[in-house]
């Protein structure tokens, strides 16, 4: 498999935590809970630094990251809708961020499923898909509390 298929993936999902930094740090200026301020501050680090370990796993395959969000897919479309469902109060928020997540999930288990990406590249983002399956629980747990 030529390395140009993995890079393209591989700025895929850099553009989805991009999208989800961006997403959570919206989210800590909107929320007045000051338990889920700290839980989204926390969140937007992690997809930062997860975007770091993809930007060099992307220029070690020989290819140029992407900058920015974007419009695509249906992770950045979910972190759109923060804002309006902040005005239906943490509950909403919550359910929106947890909806994302599970998206990002998804895609996580998509690009690790293929065969023709290198071991190292899956070990990466199984230790990335277990964070956010952590803030996952973390989201739920929260939004237990906020019913």
């Amino acid at each position: 498999m030529a390395n140009s298929k993995i890079i393209d993936e591989l700025n895929d999902l850099l553009t989805r935590n991009y999208d989800a930094e961006k997403g959570y740090q919206e989210a800590a200026k909107i929320v007045e809970s000051e338990a889920l301020k700290e839980l989204f501050v926390e969140q937007a680090k992690n997809r930062y630094e997860f975007g770091h370990e993809v930007k060099d796993e992307i220029k070690h395959l020989g290819g140029s990251p992407d900058k920015g969000t974007s419009f695509k897919g249906d992770l950045h479309r979910s972190w759109l809708n923060l804002r309006d469902a902040s005005s239906n109060g943490s509950e909403a928020l919550l359910e929106e961020c947890i909806r994302g997540e599970h998206a990002a999930v998804e895609e996580y288990d998509e690009f690790i499923a293929k065969d023709y990406i290198p071991e190292n590249l899956k070990n990466i983002f199984m230790k990335q898909k277990t964070s956010i399956t952590q803030a996952i629980d973390r989201l739920n747990s929260l939004a237990n509390e906020a019913k």
